[in-house]
């Protein structure tokens, strides 16, 4: 049985969510974990974790969505199936100009992290070192999301007690990810899809969805030189190191 540890299965991307949980089901993908990025996906994700037994979330604004209103004091009283501050981080990708702001909304999340004793979900983009600077200032430990860096980022990352998010972009023929893996271990990651984005191959460029964390665990198999079972172990192992799930 497998988890998905990062996706965004909303009302704006999918028909029937009934379906694509069915889906998961079926796939052996025992655990959803879906992840907000503005004030009215935070309100989503809490309407699905009480619907849905296998659905747990994490809560936070994304630097992408920070000149939107957000509740902060959502962080006042979460449900127990909110195990992580997130989808929160840095994304100079497509500006630098609002940088500061960026910053200091990061740092406002990561201190409710810290207060609530939960992990973060962290997007950081064309922004690393910041991340690296700004996370060493908080005890906080989570998950890298969509890591897309080098040997040596992923290393820094780990040592401070991160694992790193595994998703389709591993499975592209152009991603040297696969090199960067192949130094790792499977302790150091977990899987997640990223749904509606980011479907592996052979469906790239399709809708994705959680079922597809099979077709990424698979691919990761290869990688590692393990089956099935033994990564799914493993990496229910390092999901309960990093979230009270």
């Amino acid at each position: 049985m497998f988890t998905d540890t990062h996706c965004h299965i909303f009302k704006e991307y999918y028909e029937n969510i009934d379906e694509i949980i069915n889906n998961a089901k079926e796939s052996k993908i025992n655990r959803i974990i879906v992840a907000s990025d503005n004030q009215e996906s935070a309100n989503e994700v809490l309407e699905l974790i009480k619907k849905y037994d296998t659905v747990y979330g994490c809560i936070g604004l994304h630097p992408e969505n920070i000149n939107e209103e957000f509740d902060y004091s959502l962080f006042d009283k979460l449900p127990d199936k909110i195990i992580a501050i997130g989808e929160i981080g840095l994304d100079y990708y497509y500006t630098k100009d609002n940088k500061d702001k960026q910053i200091e909304v990061f740092r406002k999340q990561l201190e409710i992290a810290q207060n609530l004793n939960l992990p973060v979900v962290v997007h950081s983009r064309e922004a690393t070192q910041d991340t690296i600077n700004i996370l060493k200032e908080y005890n906080v430990k989570g998950v890298i999301h969509s890591f897309s860096g080098s040997i040596e980022t992923a290393k820094i990352y780990l040592n401070m007690g991160f694992k790193l998010g595994v998703n389709g972009v591993v499975t592209f023929k152009n991603c040297n990810l696969k090199d960067v893996y192949k130094k790792l271990t499977p302790n150091d990651i977990v899987l997640e899809t990223d749904s509606p984005y980011l479907s592996p191959v052979p469906y790239r460029g399709q809708r994705n969805e959680p079922a597809r964390i099979l077709d990424i665990a698979m691919f990761m198999c290869n990688i590692f030189n393990l089956d099935l079972y033994q990564l799914s172990e493993i990496t229910n192992n390092n999901i309960k190191d990093i979230f009270n799930i």
